[in-house]
């Protein structure tokens, strides 16, 4: 919105050139976020407690220190999140990169789901809240039409091989090596974008567990965005030029300032839990934002904690009914560790070095080729 206002009044008032620049504006994209979080987070904790009595159910067959220490705490905390990243990119962004309204458009739509989720959960005092099939069914329609979108945005880039590289995966620490899937790139979207949003909805079951690997994640993709979407330093480094998606960066600014203000307020112990509502939509907008910058595969290394949290939960279910015998003592494996006797200020601030080194990790992927 500053952008479309401000950046035509730029020949008349110099300092407003500023809004030109992407780095500037995700700047302001992260303190706004920030400051947005900060302000509506006691008032909002406040009306979710008076809600929802005693708070998010708690699983029975989870470890019973949750039970005992946990009961009572309100959930839906993702709204914070949801509103600031929603009215912080709205404020910073270029309104007309349709970039932008495609992964805030998932964000939202999977943030409504995992809404209906929670309210599920809370009015019925059931841990159990919308069916797995109903949601899988609602994610796919909305990924389906994201990645079909994201691909015809592809289709129509500048350049001799747009339409190569719109239906096709690139192979990170590789050049120029392309797995063309045609068509069938809008079910291998869905998936990436399904598939993240399902792995940070396991991931968050501790304080602060997952919130601040989807910040790490959100920096290190703004990061990417940016660079994808500059002709020249793609060029140098012999990567995909994605024209558009460097506004992507505002969004990822957004999402790093919601989270940090959240963090504030979900750092153990957790005054309000994120829910569904903020974990499927933030790993939607991941999933979504690597289908859009054509760096899914590196979404697996930079995510590979919420990969590893979702592995784990498919190995024992495959287990149990296979063999009738579990690998882990409980799914996902944070549960795992808990059960072991670590505790949980151990167990989310080890997943967080995990999650920084696995970001570098994907990051190098832009220098080595």
């Amino acid at each position: 919105m500053l952008y479309y206002f401000l950046v035509p009044l730029a020949d008349q008032f110099q300092p407003f050139n500023v809004f030109r620049y992407i780095t500037f504006r995700t700047g302001g994209a992260v303190m706004t976020a920030l400051i947005i979080a900060f302000v509506i987070g006691p008032p909002l904790i406040r009306w979710l407690k008076v809600k929802q009595g005693k708070g998010q159910p708690i699983r029975e067959d989870g470890p019973q220190r949750h039970i005992l220490e946990k009961k009572g705490t309100p959930t839906m905390g993702g709204l914070m999140v949801l509103i600031a990243v929603t009215v912080s990119t709205l404020l910073w962004g270029d309104l007309s990169n349709l970039y932008v309204w495609i992964v805030l458009g998932v964000t939202l739509g999977f943030g409504l789901l995992g809404f209906w989720d929670d309210f599920l959960k809370v009015t019925k005092r059931s841990p159990a809240g919308v069916s797995g099939r109903f949601k899988l069914a609602v994610q796919g329609v909305i990924s389906l039409a994201a990645a079909y979108a994201v691909m015809e945005l592809h289709s129509t880039m500048p350049g001799p091989n747009a339409e190569q590289l719109a239906g096709a995966v690139a192979v990170p620490f590789l050049k120029d090596v392309l797995i063309p899937l045609g068509p069938a790139f809008i079910v291998f979207g869905m998936f990436v974008i399904v598939g993240a949003s399902n792995a940070v909805n396991l991931t968050d079951g501790l304080d602060g567990l997952a919130i601040v690997p989807v910040m790490i994640a959100a920096l290190s993709f703004g990061l990417i965005a940016y660079i994808v979407g500059r002709a020249d330093y793609t060029t140098y480094l012999q990567i995909h030029f994605v024209p558009g998606t460097g506004e992507l960066a505002i969004l990822c600014g957004a999402m790093l300032g919601a989270g940090l203000g959240f963090l504030w307020y979900n750092a153990p112990p957790a005054m309000v839990f994120m829910g569904d509502t903020g974990s499927l939509a933030l790993g939607g907008m991941l999933g979504s934002m690597a289908v859009a910058i054509k760096h899914e595969i590196v979404l697996g290394i930079i995510g590979g904690l919420f990969v590893l949290e979702a592995v784990s939960v498919m190995i024992q279910v495959a287990s149990f009914k296979l063999t009738g015998k579990r690998v882990f003592k409980m799914a996902p494996i944070h549960h795992h560790f808990e059960q072991l006797g670590w505790r949980e200020p151990t167990i989310v601030i080890r997943f967080w070095i995990i999650a920084v080194i696995l970001a570098l990790i994907g990051l190098s992927s832009l220098k080595i080729r």
